[in-house]
């Protein structure tokens, strides 16, 4: 804007990224100020008092003070939880249009101590010297008011609901969280692979997929084009045979005349075309509304892809590919369950984390898991820990103290068959579980969460389960009972890791694969990794909402991602 007067450089810029300077840190790629290396500072950014800069944020809260006399806004940026106040003077703005809730603020102004008195929280206010852009809002239809909303009710405001001081923590430690894994795999020197979102396996063996198909397009236009031009009549399929033998009986007879090779030639030509036309009319008068079947089946040779395919519930199986060529790697990314499930644990859209490791068994995939969740735990107590306090003040008391706990405490470790026995022994003293307890189970989350949070009051590794409640590429033991998988137990949420060493022996796979009822020709290329030198690994996967949860104590998995899908809704 030609008007628009910019701060010096000098007291924009930063020279340092540490928050023991006199400077601030200017936004990349723009020139105002973050308010985070304003109010995170050691001194509350008292030492910055006098520094003129250019701040731009969304109003939490205004008081219009009366005409004369200045204005005071709560102004979030969303760089951090705390507001930054800023005092406008109506001489310089109609203050009637900044105060309310959501409007949006960029303003040049003197940062300065605000005085002592009662109440006062923060060292440092803004005095602006001039309003450079407002977007104001209509606060008798903006749908989030400064009273405090459920989160439950913002989920129904998806598009607004970052703006509130929950909502823009979680984003800020799931950041953090994202951020955190790739620092760890890229620390230990593995690959981040993308893996594909379409896909013609089924990892997990349960059929609970997405289906990822064009056939119910091509079937809708098709049923429209049959009604704008119906299909052709038997006579006219006959008719247009009849065409076709005309044409060919006028070929032979040339031929059989030996007339001219230019007589021949055209009448070559018209054959050609009766043929053309018959076999287009042939085939559109087979032409049925409705899915294309085959032996009574949807044809799915029909299809975009040529064959069944669907959205991935796990990357893992791809994965592996590279694993057994790079050794170590990883894949993040967003995974889908068909699952028709209304609990606060279940979305139909996820994020997972799946690292895979050559040249290594089942004791090496449980260091691993441990040792990345503690890396997320102490990343999360050094880089976001005013968020947690906000989650702590406003959700879990407790959820400092449990990242504190699972970071610095070893996991315990015990067999699937030990966890029974314990699990089988409080009920036997009068516990009681809503689901029944003997060898063969899968852990229910009541079971995980007793032997976490009240047995051993710490994480908990359970590995080596039945072979009947885990998947087909999961490594046999000995006993062939059980296989070489496990599962990270933490308090609040239950399991927050599943892995296991995979199975590299490619007649054991394959036994497995007939076993669990699956076709082996999808499976082909996977086997293949067994047939040609084979490698002993191992991975885990971990549900990236679920450590979320853990860590924010929150309880919805609808409130840990941006934009929750679950049956029924699918918004924005």
């Amino acid at each position: 804007m030609a008007d628009e007067i910019v701060p010096p450089a000098t007291q924009l810029a930063a020279v340092s990224l540490e928050n023991d300077g006199s400077t601030v840190q200017r936004a990349q790629f723009s020139n105002r100020v973050l308010i985070r290396t304003i109010l995170d500072r050691p001194d509350g950014g008292a030492g910055l008092a006098g520094q003129t800069v250019r701040i731009g944020g969304w109003v939490k809260s205004g008081r219009d003070q009366g005409k004369r006399t200045f204005s005071f806004l709560a102004v979030n940026d969303g760089s951090c939880p705390a507001n930054l106040q800023v005092m406008v003077d109506p001489s310089l703005y109609d203050v009637s249009n900044l105060v309310a809730t959501g409007t949006c603020v960029t303003v040049d102004g003197v940062l300065k101590v605000p005085p002592k008195g009662k109440g006062t929280q923060q060292q440092i206010e803004l005095n602006v010297v001039k309003v450079i852009d407002v977007g104001t809002v209509d606060a008798s239809k903006y749908p989030l008011p400064k009273t405090k909303l459920t989160l439950e009710t913002l989920r129904d405001v998806l598009h607004l609901r970052s703006r509130t001081n929950s909502i823009s923590a979680v984003a800020r430690i799931r950041n953090a969280l994202a951020f955190a894994t790739h620092s760890f795999f890229q620390e230990h020197s593995f690959l981040y692979i993308h893996t594909p979102i379409i896909t013609t396996s089924d990892c997990e063996g349960a059929g609970e997929m997405f289906q990822a198909t064009t056939l119910i397009n091509y079937t809708e236009r098709l049923e429209q084009d049959l009604i704008d031009n119906p299909p052709p009549t038997e006579a006219e399929v006959e008719a247009a045979r009849l065409i076709v033998i005309e044409r060919g009986n006028v070929v032979a007879e040339l031929k059989a005349a030996k007339a001219s090779k230019e007589a021949i030639t055209a009448a070559v030509a018209e054959l050609k075309i009766a043929k053309e036309t018959f076999a287009h009319i042939d085939e559109r008068s087979r032409l049925r509304p409705g899915l294309p079947k085959k032996d009574g089946n949807i044809d799915y040779s029909k299809d975009f892809f040529g064959r069944q395919a669907f959205l991935t519930v796990s990357g893992q199986l791809q994965v592996e590919t590279y694993a057994c060529a790079l050794s170590n790697v990883y894949t993040f990314g967003p995974t889908f369950r068909a699952e028709n499930s209304h609990t606060s644990r279940h979305l139909a859209e996820f994020w997972m984390v799946e690292p895979e490791i050559a040249f290594a068994d089942l004791e090496d995939d449980m260091n691993c898991a441990e040792a990345y969740v503690k890396y997320m735990c102490n990343w999360l107590l050094e880089k976001c820990y005013a968020d947690m306090e906000l989650m702590a003040k406003n959700f879990d008391s407790g959820c400092i103290d449990r990242l504190k706990l699972v970071a610095s405490t070893p996991f315990g470790r015990i067999t699937y068959t030990k966890a029974i026995e314990l699990l089988e022994e409080a009920v036997a003293k009068g516990k009681e579980f809503d689901n029944n307890v003997e060898w063969g189970i899968d852990l229910a989350s009541e079971h995980e969460r007793y032997l976490t949070e009240v047995l051993f009051q710490k994480p908990l590794i359970v590995y080596n389960y039945p072979k009947g409640i885990k998947a087909f590429y999961m490594r046999l033991n000995d006993d062939e009972k059980t296989v070489a998988a496990m599962d990270v137990l933490v308090p609040k949420v239950g399991e927050l890791i599943g892995g296991s060493q995979r199975e590299e022996r490619y007649d054991v796979i394959k036994k497995r694969i007939e076993e669990m009822g699956l076709p082996i020709e999808p499976y082909e290329w996977y086997l293949d990794l067994r047939r040609y030198g084979t490698v002993k690994h191992c991975g885990f996967g971990l549900g990236f909402e679920r450590m979320i949860l853990f860590a924010t104590g929150l309880d919805n998995i609808r409130d840990v991602i941006p934009f929750p899908r679950y049956p029924g809704k699918a918004d924005l």
